[in-house]
């Protein structure tokens, strides 16, 4: 499996439905995107997903992890 966003391969099962085996989720180990298996292709499918929301690994390690809070206005 192939993550929607970075196209990593570092995919893992993160846990199944409670009840009646309905869906999966799934998250990936480099850019920490999750999904479930029930949602549709847009957001599943590295083909379908929106490429202006795509993200570079080899940009994460450079990327802020909290955006910066504004100063307030006078």
């Amino acid at each position: 499996m192939i993550c929607p966003r970075c196209e990593s391969e570092k995919v893992e099962l993160l846990v199944k439905s409670p009840v009646g085996n309905v869906w999966e989720m799934y998250i990936c180990g480099t850019c920490t995107y999750s999904w479930r298996s029930t949602e549709t292709p847009d957001k599943t499918d590295p083909k379908h997903y929106n490429a202006k929301f795509k993200i570079n690994p080899a940009h994460i390690d450079k990327m802020l992890m909290i955006p910066p809070i504004p100063p307030l206005k006078g």
